[in-house]
């Protein structure tokens, strides 16, 4: 079995953000959700990881994270943080789906 490693990076960035947030910002909420939102993606890759139909949580969790920061985006017009979020996400939410549906190789 192979290391969902793109989801690994997700993760790596969702938490990143919060982080960034905080120190250019101040924000606190941004640094707990980056880091809540960056540990539930973790977690979801290495799920993925053991099984790739074990994608609930890395759904979920970059379901999520596309509509409050496509909401945000929308509501604010600013690529960064908003924008790439969305845009990361979407792309994170369409490969954790394809990865669930495609069909194990035959021996």
């Amino acid at each position: 079995m192979s290391q969902d490693w793109i989801g690994y990076s997700y993760a790596a960035l969702v938490s990143a953000g919060g982080i960034m947030g905080y120190v250019k910002a101040g924000s606190v909420t941004s640094l707990v959700a980056g880091l809540f939102f960056g540990f539930l993606a973790g977690v979801g890759a290495f799920l993925m990881s053991q099984n790739p139909k074990d994608a609930r949580l890395s759904l979920g969790t970059s379901g999520t994270l596309a509509i409050v920061m496509g909401m945000r985006f929308v509501n604010s017009w600013k690529f960064m943080p908003a924008g790439l979020m969305t845009i990361v996400s979407i792309l994170m939410l369409g490969k954790t789906a394809v990865e669930m549906f495609r069909r194990p190789h035959d021996s």
